[in-house]
């Protein structure tokens, strides 16, 4: 399997039911989320949450992947920037709070099999900010697909 990856400063602060960034199957191909990382990029602290989403609703401007190996093809999931309106959040994965200082921030790793995204247009998976007010961050997933 292929592995992919995409990191980027986020386009809007995020909220419990707008993703920051997300990462979307497609039809017929899904993947495997093996790594995320969120820091801060404020002095304010916030509460952050790794959630499965359960429709495409509102999804922000699709970015460019990028392969680890670069004899790979192109990547079929989907990131996207900051949603535009609210998704349906599904499960919440993980939860954290990041400090109160620039360059607070976590990675959490997946393990031997990943997380699965399983193929279909409204499976995903994207980082928002369960309770309280959401800031800017920069964040990165890795998948295999």
């Amino acid at each position: 399997m292929p592995r992919y990856g995409f990191g980027m400063r986020g386009t809007i602060a995020g909220t419990n039911l707008r993703a920051m960034m997300s990462l979307y199957a497609v039809a017929s191909i899904g993947g495997r989320l093996r790594e995320v990382g969120v820091f801060n990029t404020t002095s304010t602290a916030l509460a952050i949450a790794l959630a499965r989403l359960t429709n495409a609703t509102g999804v922000g401007a699709g970015q460019a992947e990028g392969e680890y190996d670069e004899n790979a093809p192109p990547a079929s999931c989907t990131i996207f920037a900051g949603h535009t309106a609210d998704s349906a959040v599904g499960q919440i994965l993980k939860q954290a709070t990041l400090g109160a200082a620039v360059g607070s921030g976590i990675i959490w790793t997946f393990g031997e099999n990943g997380i699965l995204i399983q193929p279909g247009t409204a499976n995903g998976i994207g980082i928002i900010v369960p309770t309280g007010t959401g800031q800017i961050c920069d964040l990165y997933f890795d998948w295999d697909e």
